[in-house]
């Protein structure tokens, strides 16, 4: 089969498609012929090596976490699936951009025949840490939240599920998402501007501000405490020292579970969640989906079709 693997730490020029066996699966597992899988940023931080004392290579590595495909194979002892079925689930073994995965079956939960492939296969990172995010800052109605980079991979799920656990929401972005922001029940404010403190407080509509969600890093956390939200919810997933000054410092991790995400597939099936889709490139050009991904400002996610 066909995979993307890294010799080295460094740029996306790293990155090759090379021919690998297709894995087999074992006692517990299925083998998942992928139809689409999801890119990250936190995988670019990975390869280039600035995340080795955290998460380390073992060359020749892998990459990708999200996917969505069918069932190709089932291990011994495997009933809730079989081949032909399916599928949306996640790998910790940074397996997914390649043409087949073998999971463990708690990884994997049906696809209802109405969730685009796209969607379920970008569904798992930036699902589970939108709904860990709003979770841990106990987001439901009656709140007002500010979400920052609302219109991003992570953020646009976010923006939709605090909007779903009842909540108004004030979403940061370029103006170029704005019309996307406003279908979707968010009141957008661009994130620019020396007077951008007084616009949220404007878009709040002389209500407090009761949570912040930070889906970027980069001083958002200071925004919450400048809008006199409470420290405990605002939550962070990008500014790993937020912790000091009493914001929760959030990990999807914590969500990455085959019930969240039957949970997160059930809403898209719903039509109460949209994964918004970005661009789609074949698993051959896994360099450009990282440039692009790279670049800033792409509204939702990028997959890859193997």
């Amino acid at each position: 089969m066909r995979a993307v693997r890294f010799e080295q730490y460094g740029p996306d020029d790293v990155l090759e498609v090379v021919d690998v066996d297709t894995p087999v699966p074992r006692a517990g597992e299925v083998v998942v012929a992928v139809r689409a899988a999801g890119i990250n940023p936190g995988e670019i931080g990975i390869r280039e090596g600035r995340m080795h004392e955290r998460w380390p290579a073992t060359f020749p590595e892998g990459e990708g976490s999200d996917f969505a495909g069918v069932v190709d194979a089932a291990g011994p002892g495997v009933a809730a699936f079989r081949p032909g079925d399916d599928v949306v689930g996640f790998t910790n073994d940074r397996a997914s951009h390649a043409e087949f995965v073998r999971v463990s079956v708690d990884q994997v939960v049906a696809k209802p025949a109405n969730v685009p492939w796209d969607a379920a296969g970008a569904l798992f990172v930036a699902g589970t840490t939108a709904y860990a995010v709003v979770a841990a800052a106990q987001v439901g109605p009656g709140d007002v939240v500010v979400v920052s980079a609302a219109a991003g991979g992570v953020g646009s799920l976010t923006v939709q599920w605090a909007r779903r656990a009842g909540a108004s929401v004030i979403g940061l972005a370029s103006p170029a998402h704005h019309d996307w922001l406003w279908a979707h029940g968010v009141e957008p404010v661009e994130y620019a501007g020396e007077d951008f403190v007084d616009r949220v407080r404007a878009a709040a509509d002389d209500r407090a501000v009761t949570a912040l969600l930070d889906t970027h890093g980069g001083g958002y956390v200071q925004l919450g405490l400048d809008l006199g939200v409470a420290p405990e919810r605002i939550a962070t997933i990008a500014d790993f020292g937020a912790g000091r000054l009493g914001a929760r410092v959030v990990s999807h991790s914590v969500a990455a579970t085959a019930p969240v995400m039957a949970e997160l597939v059930a809403a898209i099936a719903a039509g109460e969640l949209e994964v918004p889709i970005a661009a789609r490139f074949p698993l051959e050009q896994v360099r450009d989906a990282y440039r692009l991904q790279a670049s800033g400002h792409v509204h939702g996610k990028i997959v890859l079709v193997p």
